[in-house]
């Protein structure tokens, strides 16, 4: 074989490396044509966007001038007349429990003094809830199924609760005073006697 058939083969194939340099080249002139369309693009809808809000903003500005100051002010006294309506129309459509009755008692939790110590506080809460069951005639089970009638409940709120438990399990205190609420549903709930 003659090495100078082997040396034009060469010279007429082009190197890899001069391949792969042109590769990259149009490769990045590619790239570049693209970044420059995108900015394009962004800078058409940046200004699109642009004379949008100058048109709105210029919108505005002429209904602004177009209202006389005192169309501005009859229309504030008649959003202020439509608060003070919807104000007094919250307390009409949101009825409170219809109290039928209620009645303040101070009751006496001595009692509960003669149990032993670690039983004391609870007792008082049983004294308490049998003082208001008798006294406010809540029918207990039993006898609410004898007479075919619904039951009425008792619920001790928190603060009842809290002002029973205050000094711990061995002294609870040697009376109470609270308010009972009876509802038109038969429910009796005692709060705190006010100033309690």
């Amino acid at each position: 074989m003659d090495t100078n058939e082997d040396k034009s083969l060469e010279e007429a194939k082009p190197s890899t490396e001069e391949q792969k340099k042109e590769e990259i080249e149009e490769e990045e002139t590619a790239e570049a044509i693209k970044e420059t369309a995108e900015e394009k693009g962004a800078e058409e809808e940046k200004t699109e966007e642009a004379e949008e809000e100058e048109e709105l903003k210029e919108e505005a500005a002429e209904e602004i001038e177009e209202v006389a100051p005192e169309e501005a002010a009859l229309e504030e006294v008649e959003e202020e007349e439509k608060a003070k309506e919807a104000e007094e129309k919250k307390p009409e459509e949101e009825p409170e429990e219809e109290i039928v009755e209620e009645r303040i008692y101070t009751i006496p939790l001595s009692r509960a003094w003669i149990s032993p110590r670690k039983k004391r506080t609870p007792r008082a809460t049983r004294i308490v809830r049998s003082f208001i069951q008798k006294h406010m005639k809540i029918k207990t089970g039993a006898k609410a199924e004898e007479e075919e009638e619904e039951a009425g409940r008792l619920v001790i709120s928190d603060e009842v609760n809290k002002k029973l438990w205050s000094r711990g399990i061995e002294k609870p205190p040697r009376k109470i005073r609270v308010r009972a609420v009876k509802d038109k549903e038969g429910t009796v709930t005692l709060y705190l006697a006010e100033g309690d």
